[in-house]
């Protein structure tokens, strides 16, 4: 298990806000996709279009604020971020047709987006030796506070009432204000000077963004839990409704018990490119799982599917260590922000396609579709290792660097000083 609390002073309150965040945060991610479909009422196939369109808008915005928070503080930054993205989601209860509900989640995605690019530069200078390890921490807080955000959300989804449906989404804009109120208690971290050369580097590092579109491909995963599973867990099977909350609590409790540990494992962009491809598989067997679950008794369904989320989850540890990995390990320190709101464009990938394409494929196509689904996380994971090396060429297949072994190495072969 992680422990509970970090040291007193920096990473505590970074922790202490991560925490409030996901909290509200929770609520979204459980019922948030429910909201529009079955308290406004927009068809399942509008809201994917919607939120491909917000993910599209996010895609540049996160680089173009990462290099901000380089160069202007990311701690100002960063709370900015967070109350724009208070002001977007309190306006979900007002979108009551398509447009309007393109308008609230544009500006909602492109500030999450922004504001995963700006904290970046906060977690590596107050991370320690390894913020990877830190940034893996943060993760098992969010699940933490995602479980809370869940059981919330499960009894939103049980009442099914408009009433319901608008309390959460006031009460997940609630959490963002307080997130970014309790950024005040931290210390502001001084701009970082740039450095020498073309201003937009990480853009011009191909090797790095061939990892940002693999990692892109392979969050969509993210969004099976969170959009797939629920639509097919209504529409598709027997299972009871509020096992939707069950799923996303059963995922949240390994996370928080497992992601440090499994972070630990992948000490090296070498190890990293093994845990996406181990990742890859995993998804490939929870999706399929998945698929079963349909035209089966209750009690089955609802069997297959917990046991799938088990599946499903231990990929994700895989995938999410590697990505802390290999963003941080292969990033320079003068251009933190920049470089991990490159990496955030996966992310943004992810937010753009996932919603559309997992509705398409697994809910409009079926049980086919999840197979589809699967066969693309397994693809990408297994071209990983490869592009890890062609970012690393100095890591052979089984030996192991440290973090700054490979920055130290990178820094010598790039065009680039630290300041």
């Amino acid at each position: 298990m992680p422990r509970l609390l970090p040291a007193p002073g920096p990473q505590r309150v970074l922790a202490a806000s991560n925490f409030v965040y996901t909290v509200g945060s929770g609520l979204y991610l459980t019922a948030g996709v429910l909201y529009f479909t079955e308290a406004v009422h927009l068809p399942a196939d509008q809201v994917g279009v919607g939120l491909g369109i917000a993910g599209l808008l996010a895609l540049a915005l996160g680089v173009a604020v990462g290099h901000l928070a380089d160069r202007c503080g990311a701690r100002g930054v960063y709370a900015g971020t967070l109350l724009v993205q208070a002001l977007a989601t309190a306006g979900f209860v007002l979108a009551d047709g398509f447009w309007p509900f393109v308008l609230v989640v544009c500006a909602a995605a492109a500030a999450k987006a922004a504001g995963t690019a700006a904290r970046s530069p906060l977690i590596r200078h107050y991370g320690g030796a390894r913020p990877q390890e830190f940034r893996a921490y943060l993760r098992a807080v969010t699940n933490v506070g995602i479980s809370l955000g869940a059981v919330g959300a499960g009894w939103v989804v049980q009442v099914g009432t408009l009433t319901a449906y608008q309390l959460m989404v006031v009460a997940n804009a609630v959490a963002f204000v307080v997130a970014a109120a309790l950024l005040l208690l931290l210390p502001p971290v001084a701009p970082v000077p740039a450095a020498g050369g073309p201003r937009w580097t990480a853009l011009r590092d191909r090797p790095y963004l061939l990892l940002t579109a693999l990692d892109g491909i392979m969050a969509i995963q993210f969004k099976v839990l969170t959009v797939a599973v629920p639509l097919w867990l209504v529409g598709a099977t027997s299972a009871p409704h509020w096992l939707i909350s069950g799923t996303m609590l059963t995922c949240t409790v390994i996370v928080v018990a497992f992601q440090v540990r499994a972070s630990r494992g992948v000490d090296s962009p070498a190890a990293g490119g093994k845990a996406y491809r181990r990742a890859g598989v995993a998804f490939l067997v929870s999706c399929s799982m998945i698929s079963l679950a349909a035209g089966i008794p209750a009690w089955a369904a609802a069997t297959l599917l917990i046991s799938a989320v088990v599946v499903h989850t231990v990929g994700e540890l895989w995938h999410s260590a590697a990505g802390f990995e290999v963003s941080f390990a292969l990033a320079p320190r003068h251009a933190t922000g920049q470089y991990l709101g490159v990496f955030g464009l996966g992310a943004g990938l992810a937010e753009a396609l996932g919603p559309g394409l997992l509705i398409a494929l697994c809910i409009g196509w079926g049980r086919p579709g999840w197979y589809a689904v699967g066969a693309m996380f397994a693809l990408a994971g297994l071209a990983a290792p490869l592009a890890v090396r062609r970012a690393n060429p100095g890591a052979v297949e089984g030996q192991q660097f440290s973090v700054n072994a490979v920055q130290a190495d990178l820094i010598a072969r790039r065009p680039r000083t630290e300041p």
